[in-house]
């Protein structure tokens, strides 16, 4: 329950109905936030602030302490407002400094126009690097093309008018190619088909006739087959012999037959060898017909064969010419179409350039306002350092020296024990030392957060156990600062601290692995 000047007692007995944290996460929003610095560090659209400064506040441990920047591991699955690790650091710098006063709403939108025109800048010289590849390309090209290989060619824009000119001269030349009309190209067109209809109709006659000399010739053979019996009939019937006694019938005749009276016709013989004849010499005469106009025909077809084959060629030629034309107007249209393109990529190239220097220029003068906005925050990063330097002392020795600095590249935090050092327990120290800066800071009521900090299990073995031990030491030697409690300060360890921490007030939780009575919730989760 979060209720405004509730009684604890009636909340305890269960009385009033159960509100959610979404009203005491508003009160800290309005009240120690404020809406005037949710502005500053804008988190999700129109989502609370305090649980960003709830995420610094309590680092886990998965982050081990190792960047003053670097609060919540993605693997501790804490649901923060924005990404409370990883490399992209510029929004949860902005948080901090906004939470340490240490920004206004000027050095924000300037530091959002200084974002937007290094965006801007890289793009537009991406394309212009880009660009200038496809214009060397193309001149290249065009160089080649326009046959200027051997020219000593000025400059651009100069070397686009050259350009211009010698492709207006390829097109002029191109354009007056002669090539076969319209009309000349139809009329061959016309032999052409004259010439391959004479052709097909010569070829099919041919092969009519091959084929119709076979079957009369056989036809002449059955013919010539039937004459010798034909012959041999009309002789028998001109001096037949009885085909019953086999006596002549000229003796029959003259003598009487008594068995037969039947005659052969020797006129109907005679007629029909006649005819059989007369059908001999007219199919004889067919046959040679044909063969004679077989071979009229192969020369008729070899002259229509030639005449279409130079009907053919006439055409080939004049459409060829034709294309010829069309490929070196075309040739020479896509190379004057090129040179244009040229001159636009150059013109595009150029004012591009120039705005590049203008986004050089506008960025630096964007970037030095930002230097004074920074300048003007030395005053807090300074306070800090007045807190960071000597817990600093504190924690490893009275020659050490603490320093926190802003600059354009973030939070700078150093330790220098004659010499600036950069180690994995330093890193893990200068971490703990900025928090309870910080910490200091806030109780003065200097900062937008409470004076309140968790740390999540600080190892103690990348601090070393001395050093341990000091972090109790400083914090309770700020507690007896004031005659009331000014901080509340919570750390978890697994390591056993000094001995005089080990008992109330200070230690307030112990937990054990074992049995469930004695873990978290007093349950096996």
């Amino acid at each position: 329950m979060a209720v405004p000047g509730g009684n604890l007692d009636e909340i305890a007995a269960g009385e009033g109905a159960s509100t959610g944290m979404e009203p005491f996460v508003q009160a800290i929003d309005h009240q120690i936030i404020t809406t005037a610095l949710a502005q500053l560090v804008r988190p999700q659209a129109n989502g609370p602030i305090w649980p960003v400064a709830l995420a610094w506040l309590t680092r886990d441990q998965e982050c081990r302490f190792d960047d003053v920047l670097d609060w919540r591991s993605p693997t501790s699955d804490s649901d923060s407002p924005m990404p409370a690790s990883g490399q992209e650091k510029g929004p949860r710098l902005e948080a901090l400094r906004s939470f340490l006063m240490a920004i206004t709403p000027e050095e924000q939108t300037t530091r959002g126009e200084v974002n937007s025109l290094s965006e801007e800048r890289r793009v537009l010289d991406q394309e212009i690097g880009h660009r200038r590849w496809e214009i060397e390309r193309t001149q290249t090209r065009l160089v080649t093309g326009l046959g200027l290989e051997e020219q000593s060619l000025p400059e651009m824009p100069l070397l686009i008018d050259l350009m211009r000119r010698s492709a207006s001269t390829r097109l002029a030349s191109a354009s007056k190619i002669p090539t076969g009309g319209d009309a000349e190209l139809a009329a061959a067109r016309v032999q052409r088909e004259a010439a391959r209809n004479e052709w097909a109709r010569l070829e099919g006659e041919r092969i009519r006739i091959e084929a119709l000399i076979p079957a009369e010739e056989r036809t002449l053979s059955m013919i010539r087959g039937e004459l010798p019996g034909l012959s041999y009939s009309k002789v028998e019937a001109e001096s037949p012999i009885c085909p019953i006694c086999e006596v002549p019938i000229d003796r029959a005749l003259a003598e009487g037959c008594k068995l037969s009276h039947k005659v052969p016709d020797a006129d109907a013989c005679r007629q029909r060898w006649n005819q059989r004849q007369a059908d001999h010499d007219s199919q004889a005469k067919r046959v040679e017909d044909l063969r004679q106009g077989q071979t009229k025909l192969l020369p008729q077809i070899a002259l229509a064969k030639q005449h279409f084959d130079r009907s053919v060629d006439h055409v080939t030629n004049i459409e060829k010419a034709r294309d010829a034309r069309e490929s070196a107007w075309y040739a020479a249209r896509r190379l004057q179409d090129d040179v244009e393109r040229l001159a636009e990529l150059s013109e595009t190239q150029e004012a591009g350039v120039k705005r590049l220097r203008e986004l050089g220029t506008k960025l630096e003068t964007e970037r030095e306002r930002l230097g004074a906005f920074r300048d003007k925050q030395a005053r807090v990063f300074g306070r800090m350092s007045e807190k960071f330097d000597p817990i600093v002392r504190r924690l490893v020795g009275h020659d050490a020296k603490g320093r926190i600095t802003l600059s354009g590249n973030g939070l700078d935090l150093s330790v220098d024990m004659g010499g600036d050092r950069r180690t994995a327990a330093i890193d893990s120290l200068k971490v703990l030392a900025f928090d309870l800066a910080a910490m200091c800071v806030s109780i003065e009521g200097a900062t937008r957060v409470p004076p309140f900090l968790l740390h999540d299990s600080p190892r103690e073995a990348d601090l070393g156990l001395s050093i341990y031990g000091r972090l109790f030491d400083i914090v309770q030697d700020l507690e007896r600062v004031g005659g009331k409690p000014l901080f509340q300060y919570i750390v978890t360890t697994t390591t056993a601290p000094p001995t005089e921490f080990r008992e109330r007030p200070y230690l307030q939780l112990k937990l054990h692995g074992d049995p469930p009575a004695q873990r978290l919730l007093g349950v096996d989760l």
